[in-house]
């Protein structure tokens, strides 16, 4: 069982609030987990970079929260995270701006925010990473293999931290409506996975603590996503 006390607020339906900080909020997955948290009456805070996706957070119910990633450093990250139960990383450079943004973002980025929740006393991190098998076998770029390489060594940084993290690594994402059905496991064969269900699975790792310090890897499947992660605790 992990160590995060979450919810120092009880809704009127006696269900637990969480209060969460997602890092990458305005992105396609961010936006996703913002609605479905903020549907739940969880408490949402989220960081956000150009002007225009203040309000787009503030209609999913999400707090925004003003800061570039890679300006801010561990300790202004931290006074961001001040009184959140767990932060959530769904940031990427997605390709733009080449390995420089890369390594800026999803590797430096992963660093501080590693840093900072320590600092700020957050004990409970997730992120979502990549699927080791993503491409293989097909002709990429340098700017695409460094970033696995990017992504391989942020999963190291968090799983060595003494964070309570899991990593979440989803197939080939796809805009396609979710289907709420999902495989989920610490090695299964690669395929596809709606961007949807990618967000309603990180929904439920942050409403089951007892999934703790473990890498799972994501696509579509045949189980309700609330059962694929049930079957995951004590692993």
């Amino acid at each position: 069982m992990s160590g995060y006390n979450f919810g120092h607020i009880i809704t009127p339906e006696g269900e637990t609030v969480v209060h969460v900080f997602i890092i990458g909020g305005a992105g396609k997955i961010g936006q996703r987990l913002c609605r479905i948290l903020s549907g739940r009456g969880h408490a949402v805070r989220a960081l956000y970079r150009k002007p225009e996706q203040q309000a787009l957070l503030g209609e999913l119910g999400a707090e925004p929260v003003s800061g570039s990633l890679t300006e801010l450093d561990a300790a202004a990250l931290a006074m961001h995270f001040a009184g959140s139960d767990i932060v959530v990383f769904t940031a990427g450079a997605g390709g733009k701006g080449g390995q420089e943004m890369t390594n800026a973002v999803d590797g430096e980025g992963l660093k501080k925010s590693v840093a900072a929740a320590l600092s700020a006393g957050v004990s409970r991190f997730l992120l979502v990473s990549a699927f080791p098998e993503s491409a293989r076998g097909e002709t990429t770029s340098e700017s695409f293999e460094n970033y696995m390489r990017v992504k391989k060594m942020a999963d190291v940084e968090l799983a060595q931290s003494e964070l309570d993290w899991v990593i979440l690594r989803p197939g080939a994402l796809q805009d396609k409506t979710g289907t709420g059905y999902v495989r989920a496991g610490l090695a299964i064969p690669y395929g596809n996975v709606p961007r949807d269900d990618v967000a309603a699975t990180l929904a439920e790792l942050i409403e089951q603590p007892a999934v703790s310090r473990v890498i799972i890897e994501l696509t579509s499947g045949d189980a309700p996503v609330r059962e694929a992660i049930q079957k995951l605790v004590g692993r």
